[in-house]
């Protein structure tokens, strides 16, 4: 088990895993940044927050996915941006857990809104994918510990003998 946390190769296998995690939150947020009311009504649908919470919670998520899906894609701050994105997984697995335990039919707003309920509807599968997606933050999180990108260059800047 030690050789394989210490294996040199986690740099190379994370780099698409990366790309793929970076990709999938700042497509995710495109539409959430674009239409924010209707990202609010999605949030309200889960009946997860107080309403109070609900408009800031509209505003605010899409653009820390797209903080995190840049910096992992950019390789900075790599394993505290992978950190974030799996909370948010985690965060994302427990409403969407709780909305099917609720009986509720409705879009995952992952992607598009309500309107689009029967492109992106809740379910299981909603539950697998974002565990998937968890698991490869986790990989991330734990066994890049030298990702390639901006964290290995400025790295590089401060310490030239690495």
């Amino acid at each position: 088990m030690k050789r394989f946390v210490n294996w040199s190769g986690h740099s190379f296998l994370s780099l698409p895993v990366r790309f793929y995690l970076g990709w999938v939150f700042i497509i995710a947020c495109l539409h959430k940044i674009a239409h924010p009311g209707s990202f609010a009504l999605d949030i309200a649908t889960y009946d997860v927050l107080p309403l109070s919470l609900v408009n800031i919670m509209a505003i605010s998520l899409p653009w820390m996915e797209l903080a995190v899906g840049i910096m992992i894609v950019l390789g900075f701050r790599t394993r505290a941006a992978a950190l974030v994105v799996a909370g948010m997984m985690v965060m994302f697995i427990v409403a969407v857990a709780l909305a099917l335990a609720k009986g509720l039919d409705m879009s995952c707003g992952c992607f598009a809104s309500q309107a689009a309920q029967d492109d992106d509807p809740i379910s299981y599968l909603t539950v697998l994918r974002d565990t998937g997606w968890l698991l490869l933050a986790l990989y991330v999180t734990f066994f890049d510990r030298n990702p390639f990108g901006l964290d290995r260059l400025l790295g590089r800047r401060r310490n030239p003998n690495v």
